[in-house]
């Protein structure tokens, strides 16, 4: 004899035993989601990756831009040191500094943003 499987509850069994098994998944998908928007915008995500590289670049940049500028000063410098002195470093930096020229001599201006050397 078959008897038909008894109904607890209703509707609202029914609703009860759908939230009871969605309970899980919501939770880990919610916790999923909030690693994921970490990793991509949190302190030290993919955003704040990119932007660190942007910067470590430009550094670099920065770097290679002064070292070359160094040395150019060492260079001249060296020319100025009494063991090695370079006697037309010397007159042209201290016409530089004393701001004259010989009767003689041709004066060429430049831009200040061009610089000779």
């Amino acid at each position: 004899m078959y008897l038909p499987p008894q109904r607890r509850g209703g509707f609202g069994a029914w609703i009860s035993r759908k939230l009871r098994a969605a309970v899980l998944p919501v939770l880990f998908l919610g916790t999923s989601g909030y690693f994921v928007w970490h990793a991509v915008h949190g302190e030290r995500g993919l955003i704040a990756r990119d932007i660190r590289q942007e910067r470590l670049q430009e550094a670099r940049a920065e770097l290679a831009q002064v070292q070359q500028e160094l040395e150019a000063v060492e260079r001249r410098v060296a020319g100025l040191r009494g063991d090695r002195l370079d006697r037309d470093q010397l007159d042209e930096r201290a016409r530089q500094l004393l701001n004259m020229v010989d009767k003689n001599e041709l004066v060429v201006p430049y831009e200040s943003n061009r610089r000779l050397f």
